[in-house]
């Protein structure tokens, strides 16, 4: 099989170096070419058809975002974004997610090396390589669902690459007495408040990252915080949100196997959807959720970026019913219902 080739593009030397210098360990991986800037970018691509492109977020001549929309709207290609870790970063970095790229990375800095920034670089290109792009423009259509009258259903979601778009599908679809819902979304922790603010606006709902202690009410969507701690919900008839300091499960932190296991406590009250991502983060959760009487719903291959957990889930028999994106949030209203218990998407 051919190696993935890869064209990094960034206007430093230095850290064109150090991303070759760590993708080149990787034996499936060949970076046949770079880029200073975004103009250079566009002749490499053309000439060199690299399979990924590392891009940088801020270059001269042309900023990333400008030039991500370039491709994706003319030669969608899968590109993995290389950001600063700081709170502007973060939010150029989702914009970029929300346009069509597949991954991000966050550069060294104050107190991260590069070993310690670039750890998951191949492994994210190697998915990138995999991933279904589409064309700029061309986002899932959401089906409405109206007539939402609520109940005493808990939500949970869990999600990764390809999730920024995936959750905004989700989560736009919530009206504002949607049920209490938990997500964990693999990300870093600079970029989870700000996604939790694009939710917000993008949502009827109100959605915050989760905090120790906060109850689940209705009309509140809470997005597990990177970090340090996995969220779980607590058990019992009011739960609440739970932070607990552990180490990585599945390779992440926060883990989505952590949360619905949590979840799986409340059996036929929870309602949740494993949606795209490499892996296998929250198969095993999701079957412990559907033993335990839950509903389960997984993303179906041709609407995923990366179907790897969702194919997880479905292979062990975790997964009631597979659905596209764009249903996928009136799905779970229809099985939150209390005008429709139990009826079917």
């Amino acid at each position: 099989m051919s190696r993935i080739s890869v064209l990094v593009v960034d206007d430093s030397a230095t850290m064109r170096s150090l991303i070759a210098a760590t993708l080149r360990r990787d034996t499936d991986i060949e970076v046949v070419g770079f880029a200073n800037d975004p103009l250079e970018a566009r002749d490499a691509i053309k000439r060199l058809n690299p399979d990924v492109v590392t891009l940088d977020v801020e270059m001269p001549n042309m900023d990333g975002l400008t030039f991500l929309e370039k491709i994706m709207r003319l030669r969608p290609t899968p590109v993995v974004m290389v950001s600063t870790l700081t709170q502007a970063g973060a939010e150029v970095t989702l914009a970029a997610l929300e346009i069509g790229a597949v991954d991000c990375v966050g550069k060294p800095g104050a107190g991260v090396t590069a070993a310690e920034a670039f750890g998951d670089l191949a492994m994210k290109v190697k998915a990138a390589a995999r991933a279904r792009v589409r064309p700029l423009g061309s986002a899932p259509v959401v089906e409405k669902r109206e007539g939402y009258s609520g109940g005493d259903k808990i939500v949970a979601i869990g999600s990764s690459t390809g999730g920024v778009e995936a959750l905004l599908t989700v989560i736009s679809a919530f009206p504002e007495n949607c049920p209490p819902t938990v997500i964990t979304q693999h990300m870093p922790a600079t970029f989870t408040k700000s996604f939790a603010q694009r939710l917000d606006r993008a949502s009827a709902a109100h959605v915050t990252e989760a905090v120790e202690g906060a109850p689940l009410e209705t009309g509140r969507v809470y997005l597990a915080p990177g970090g340090h701690t996995h969220l779980e919900i607590t058990s019992g008839a009011h739960p609440r949100c739970r932070l607990v300091p552990a180490d990585p499960v599945n390779g992440h932190r926060p883990s989505v196997d952590v949360m619905f296991n949590s979840a799986a406590k409340h059996g036929p009250r929870v309602v949740a959807a494993l949606l795209t991502g490499m892996g296998r983060d929250g198969a095993q959760g999701l079957l412990a959720l559907k033993e335990k009487g839950a509903r389960t719903i997984g993303q179906d291959e041709a609407s995923c970026v990366v179907y790897g957990m969702p194919r997880a889930a479905f292979e062990l028999g975790a997964v009631e019913k597979q659905l596209p994106l764009g249903r996928i949030g009136p799905a779970i209203l229809d099985l939150c219902s209390a005008a429709a218990p139990g009826r079917d998407q």
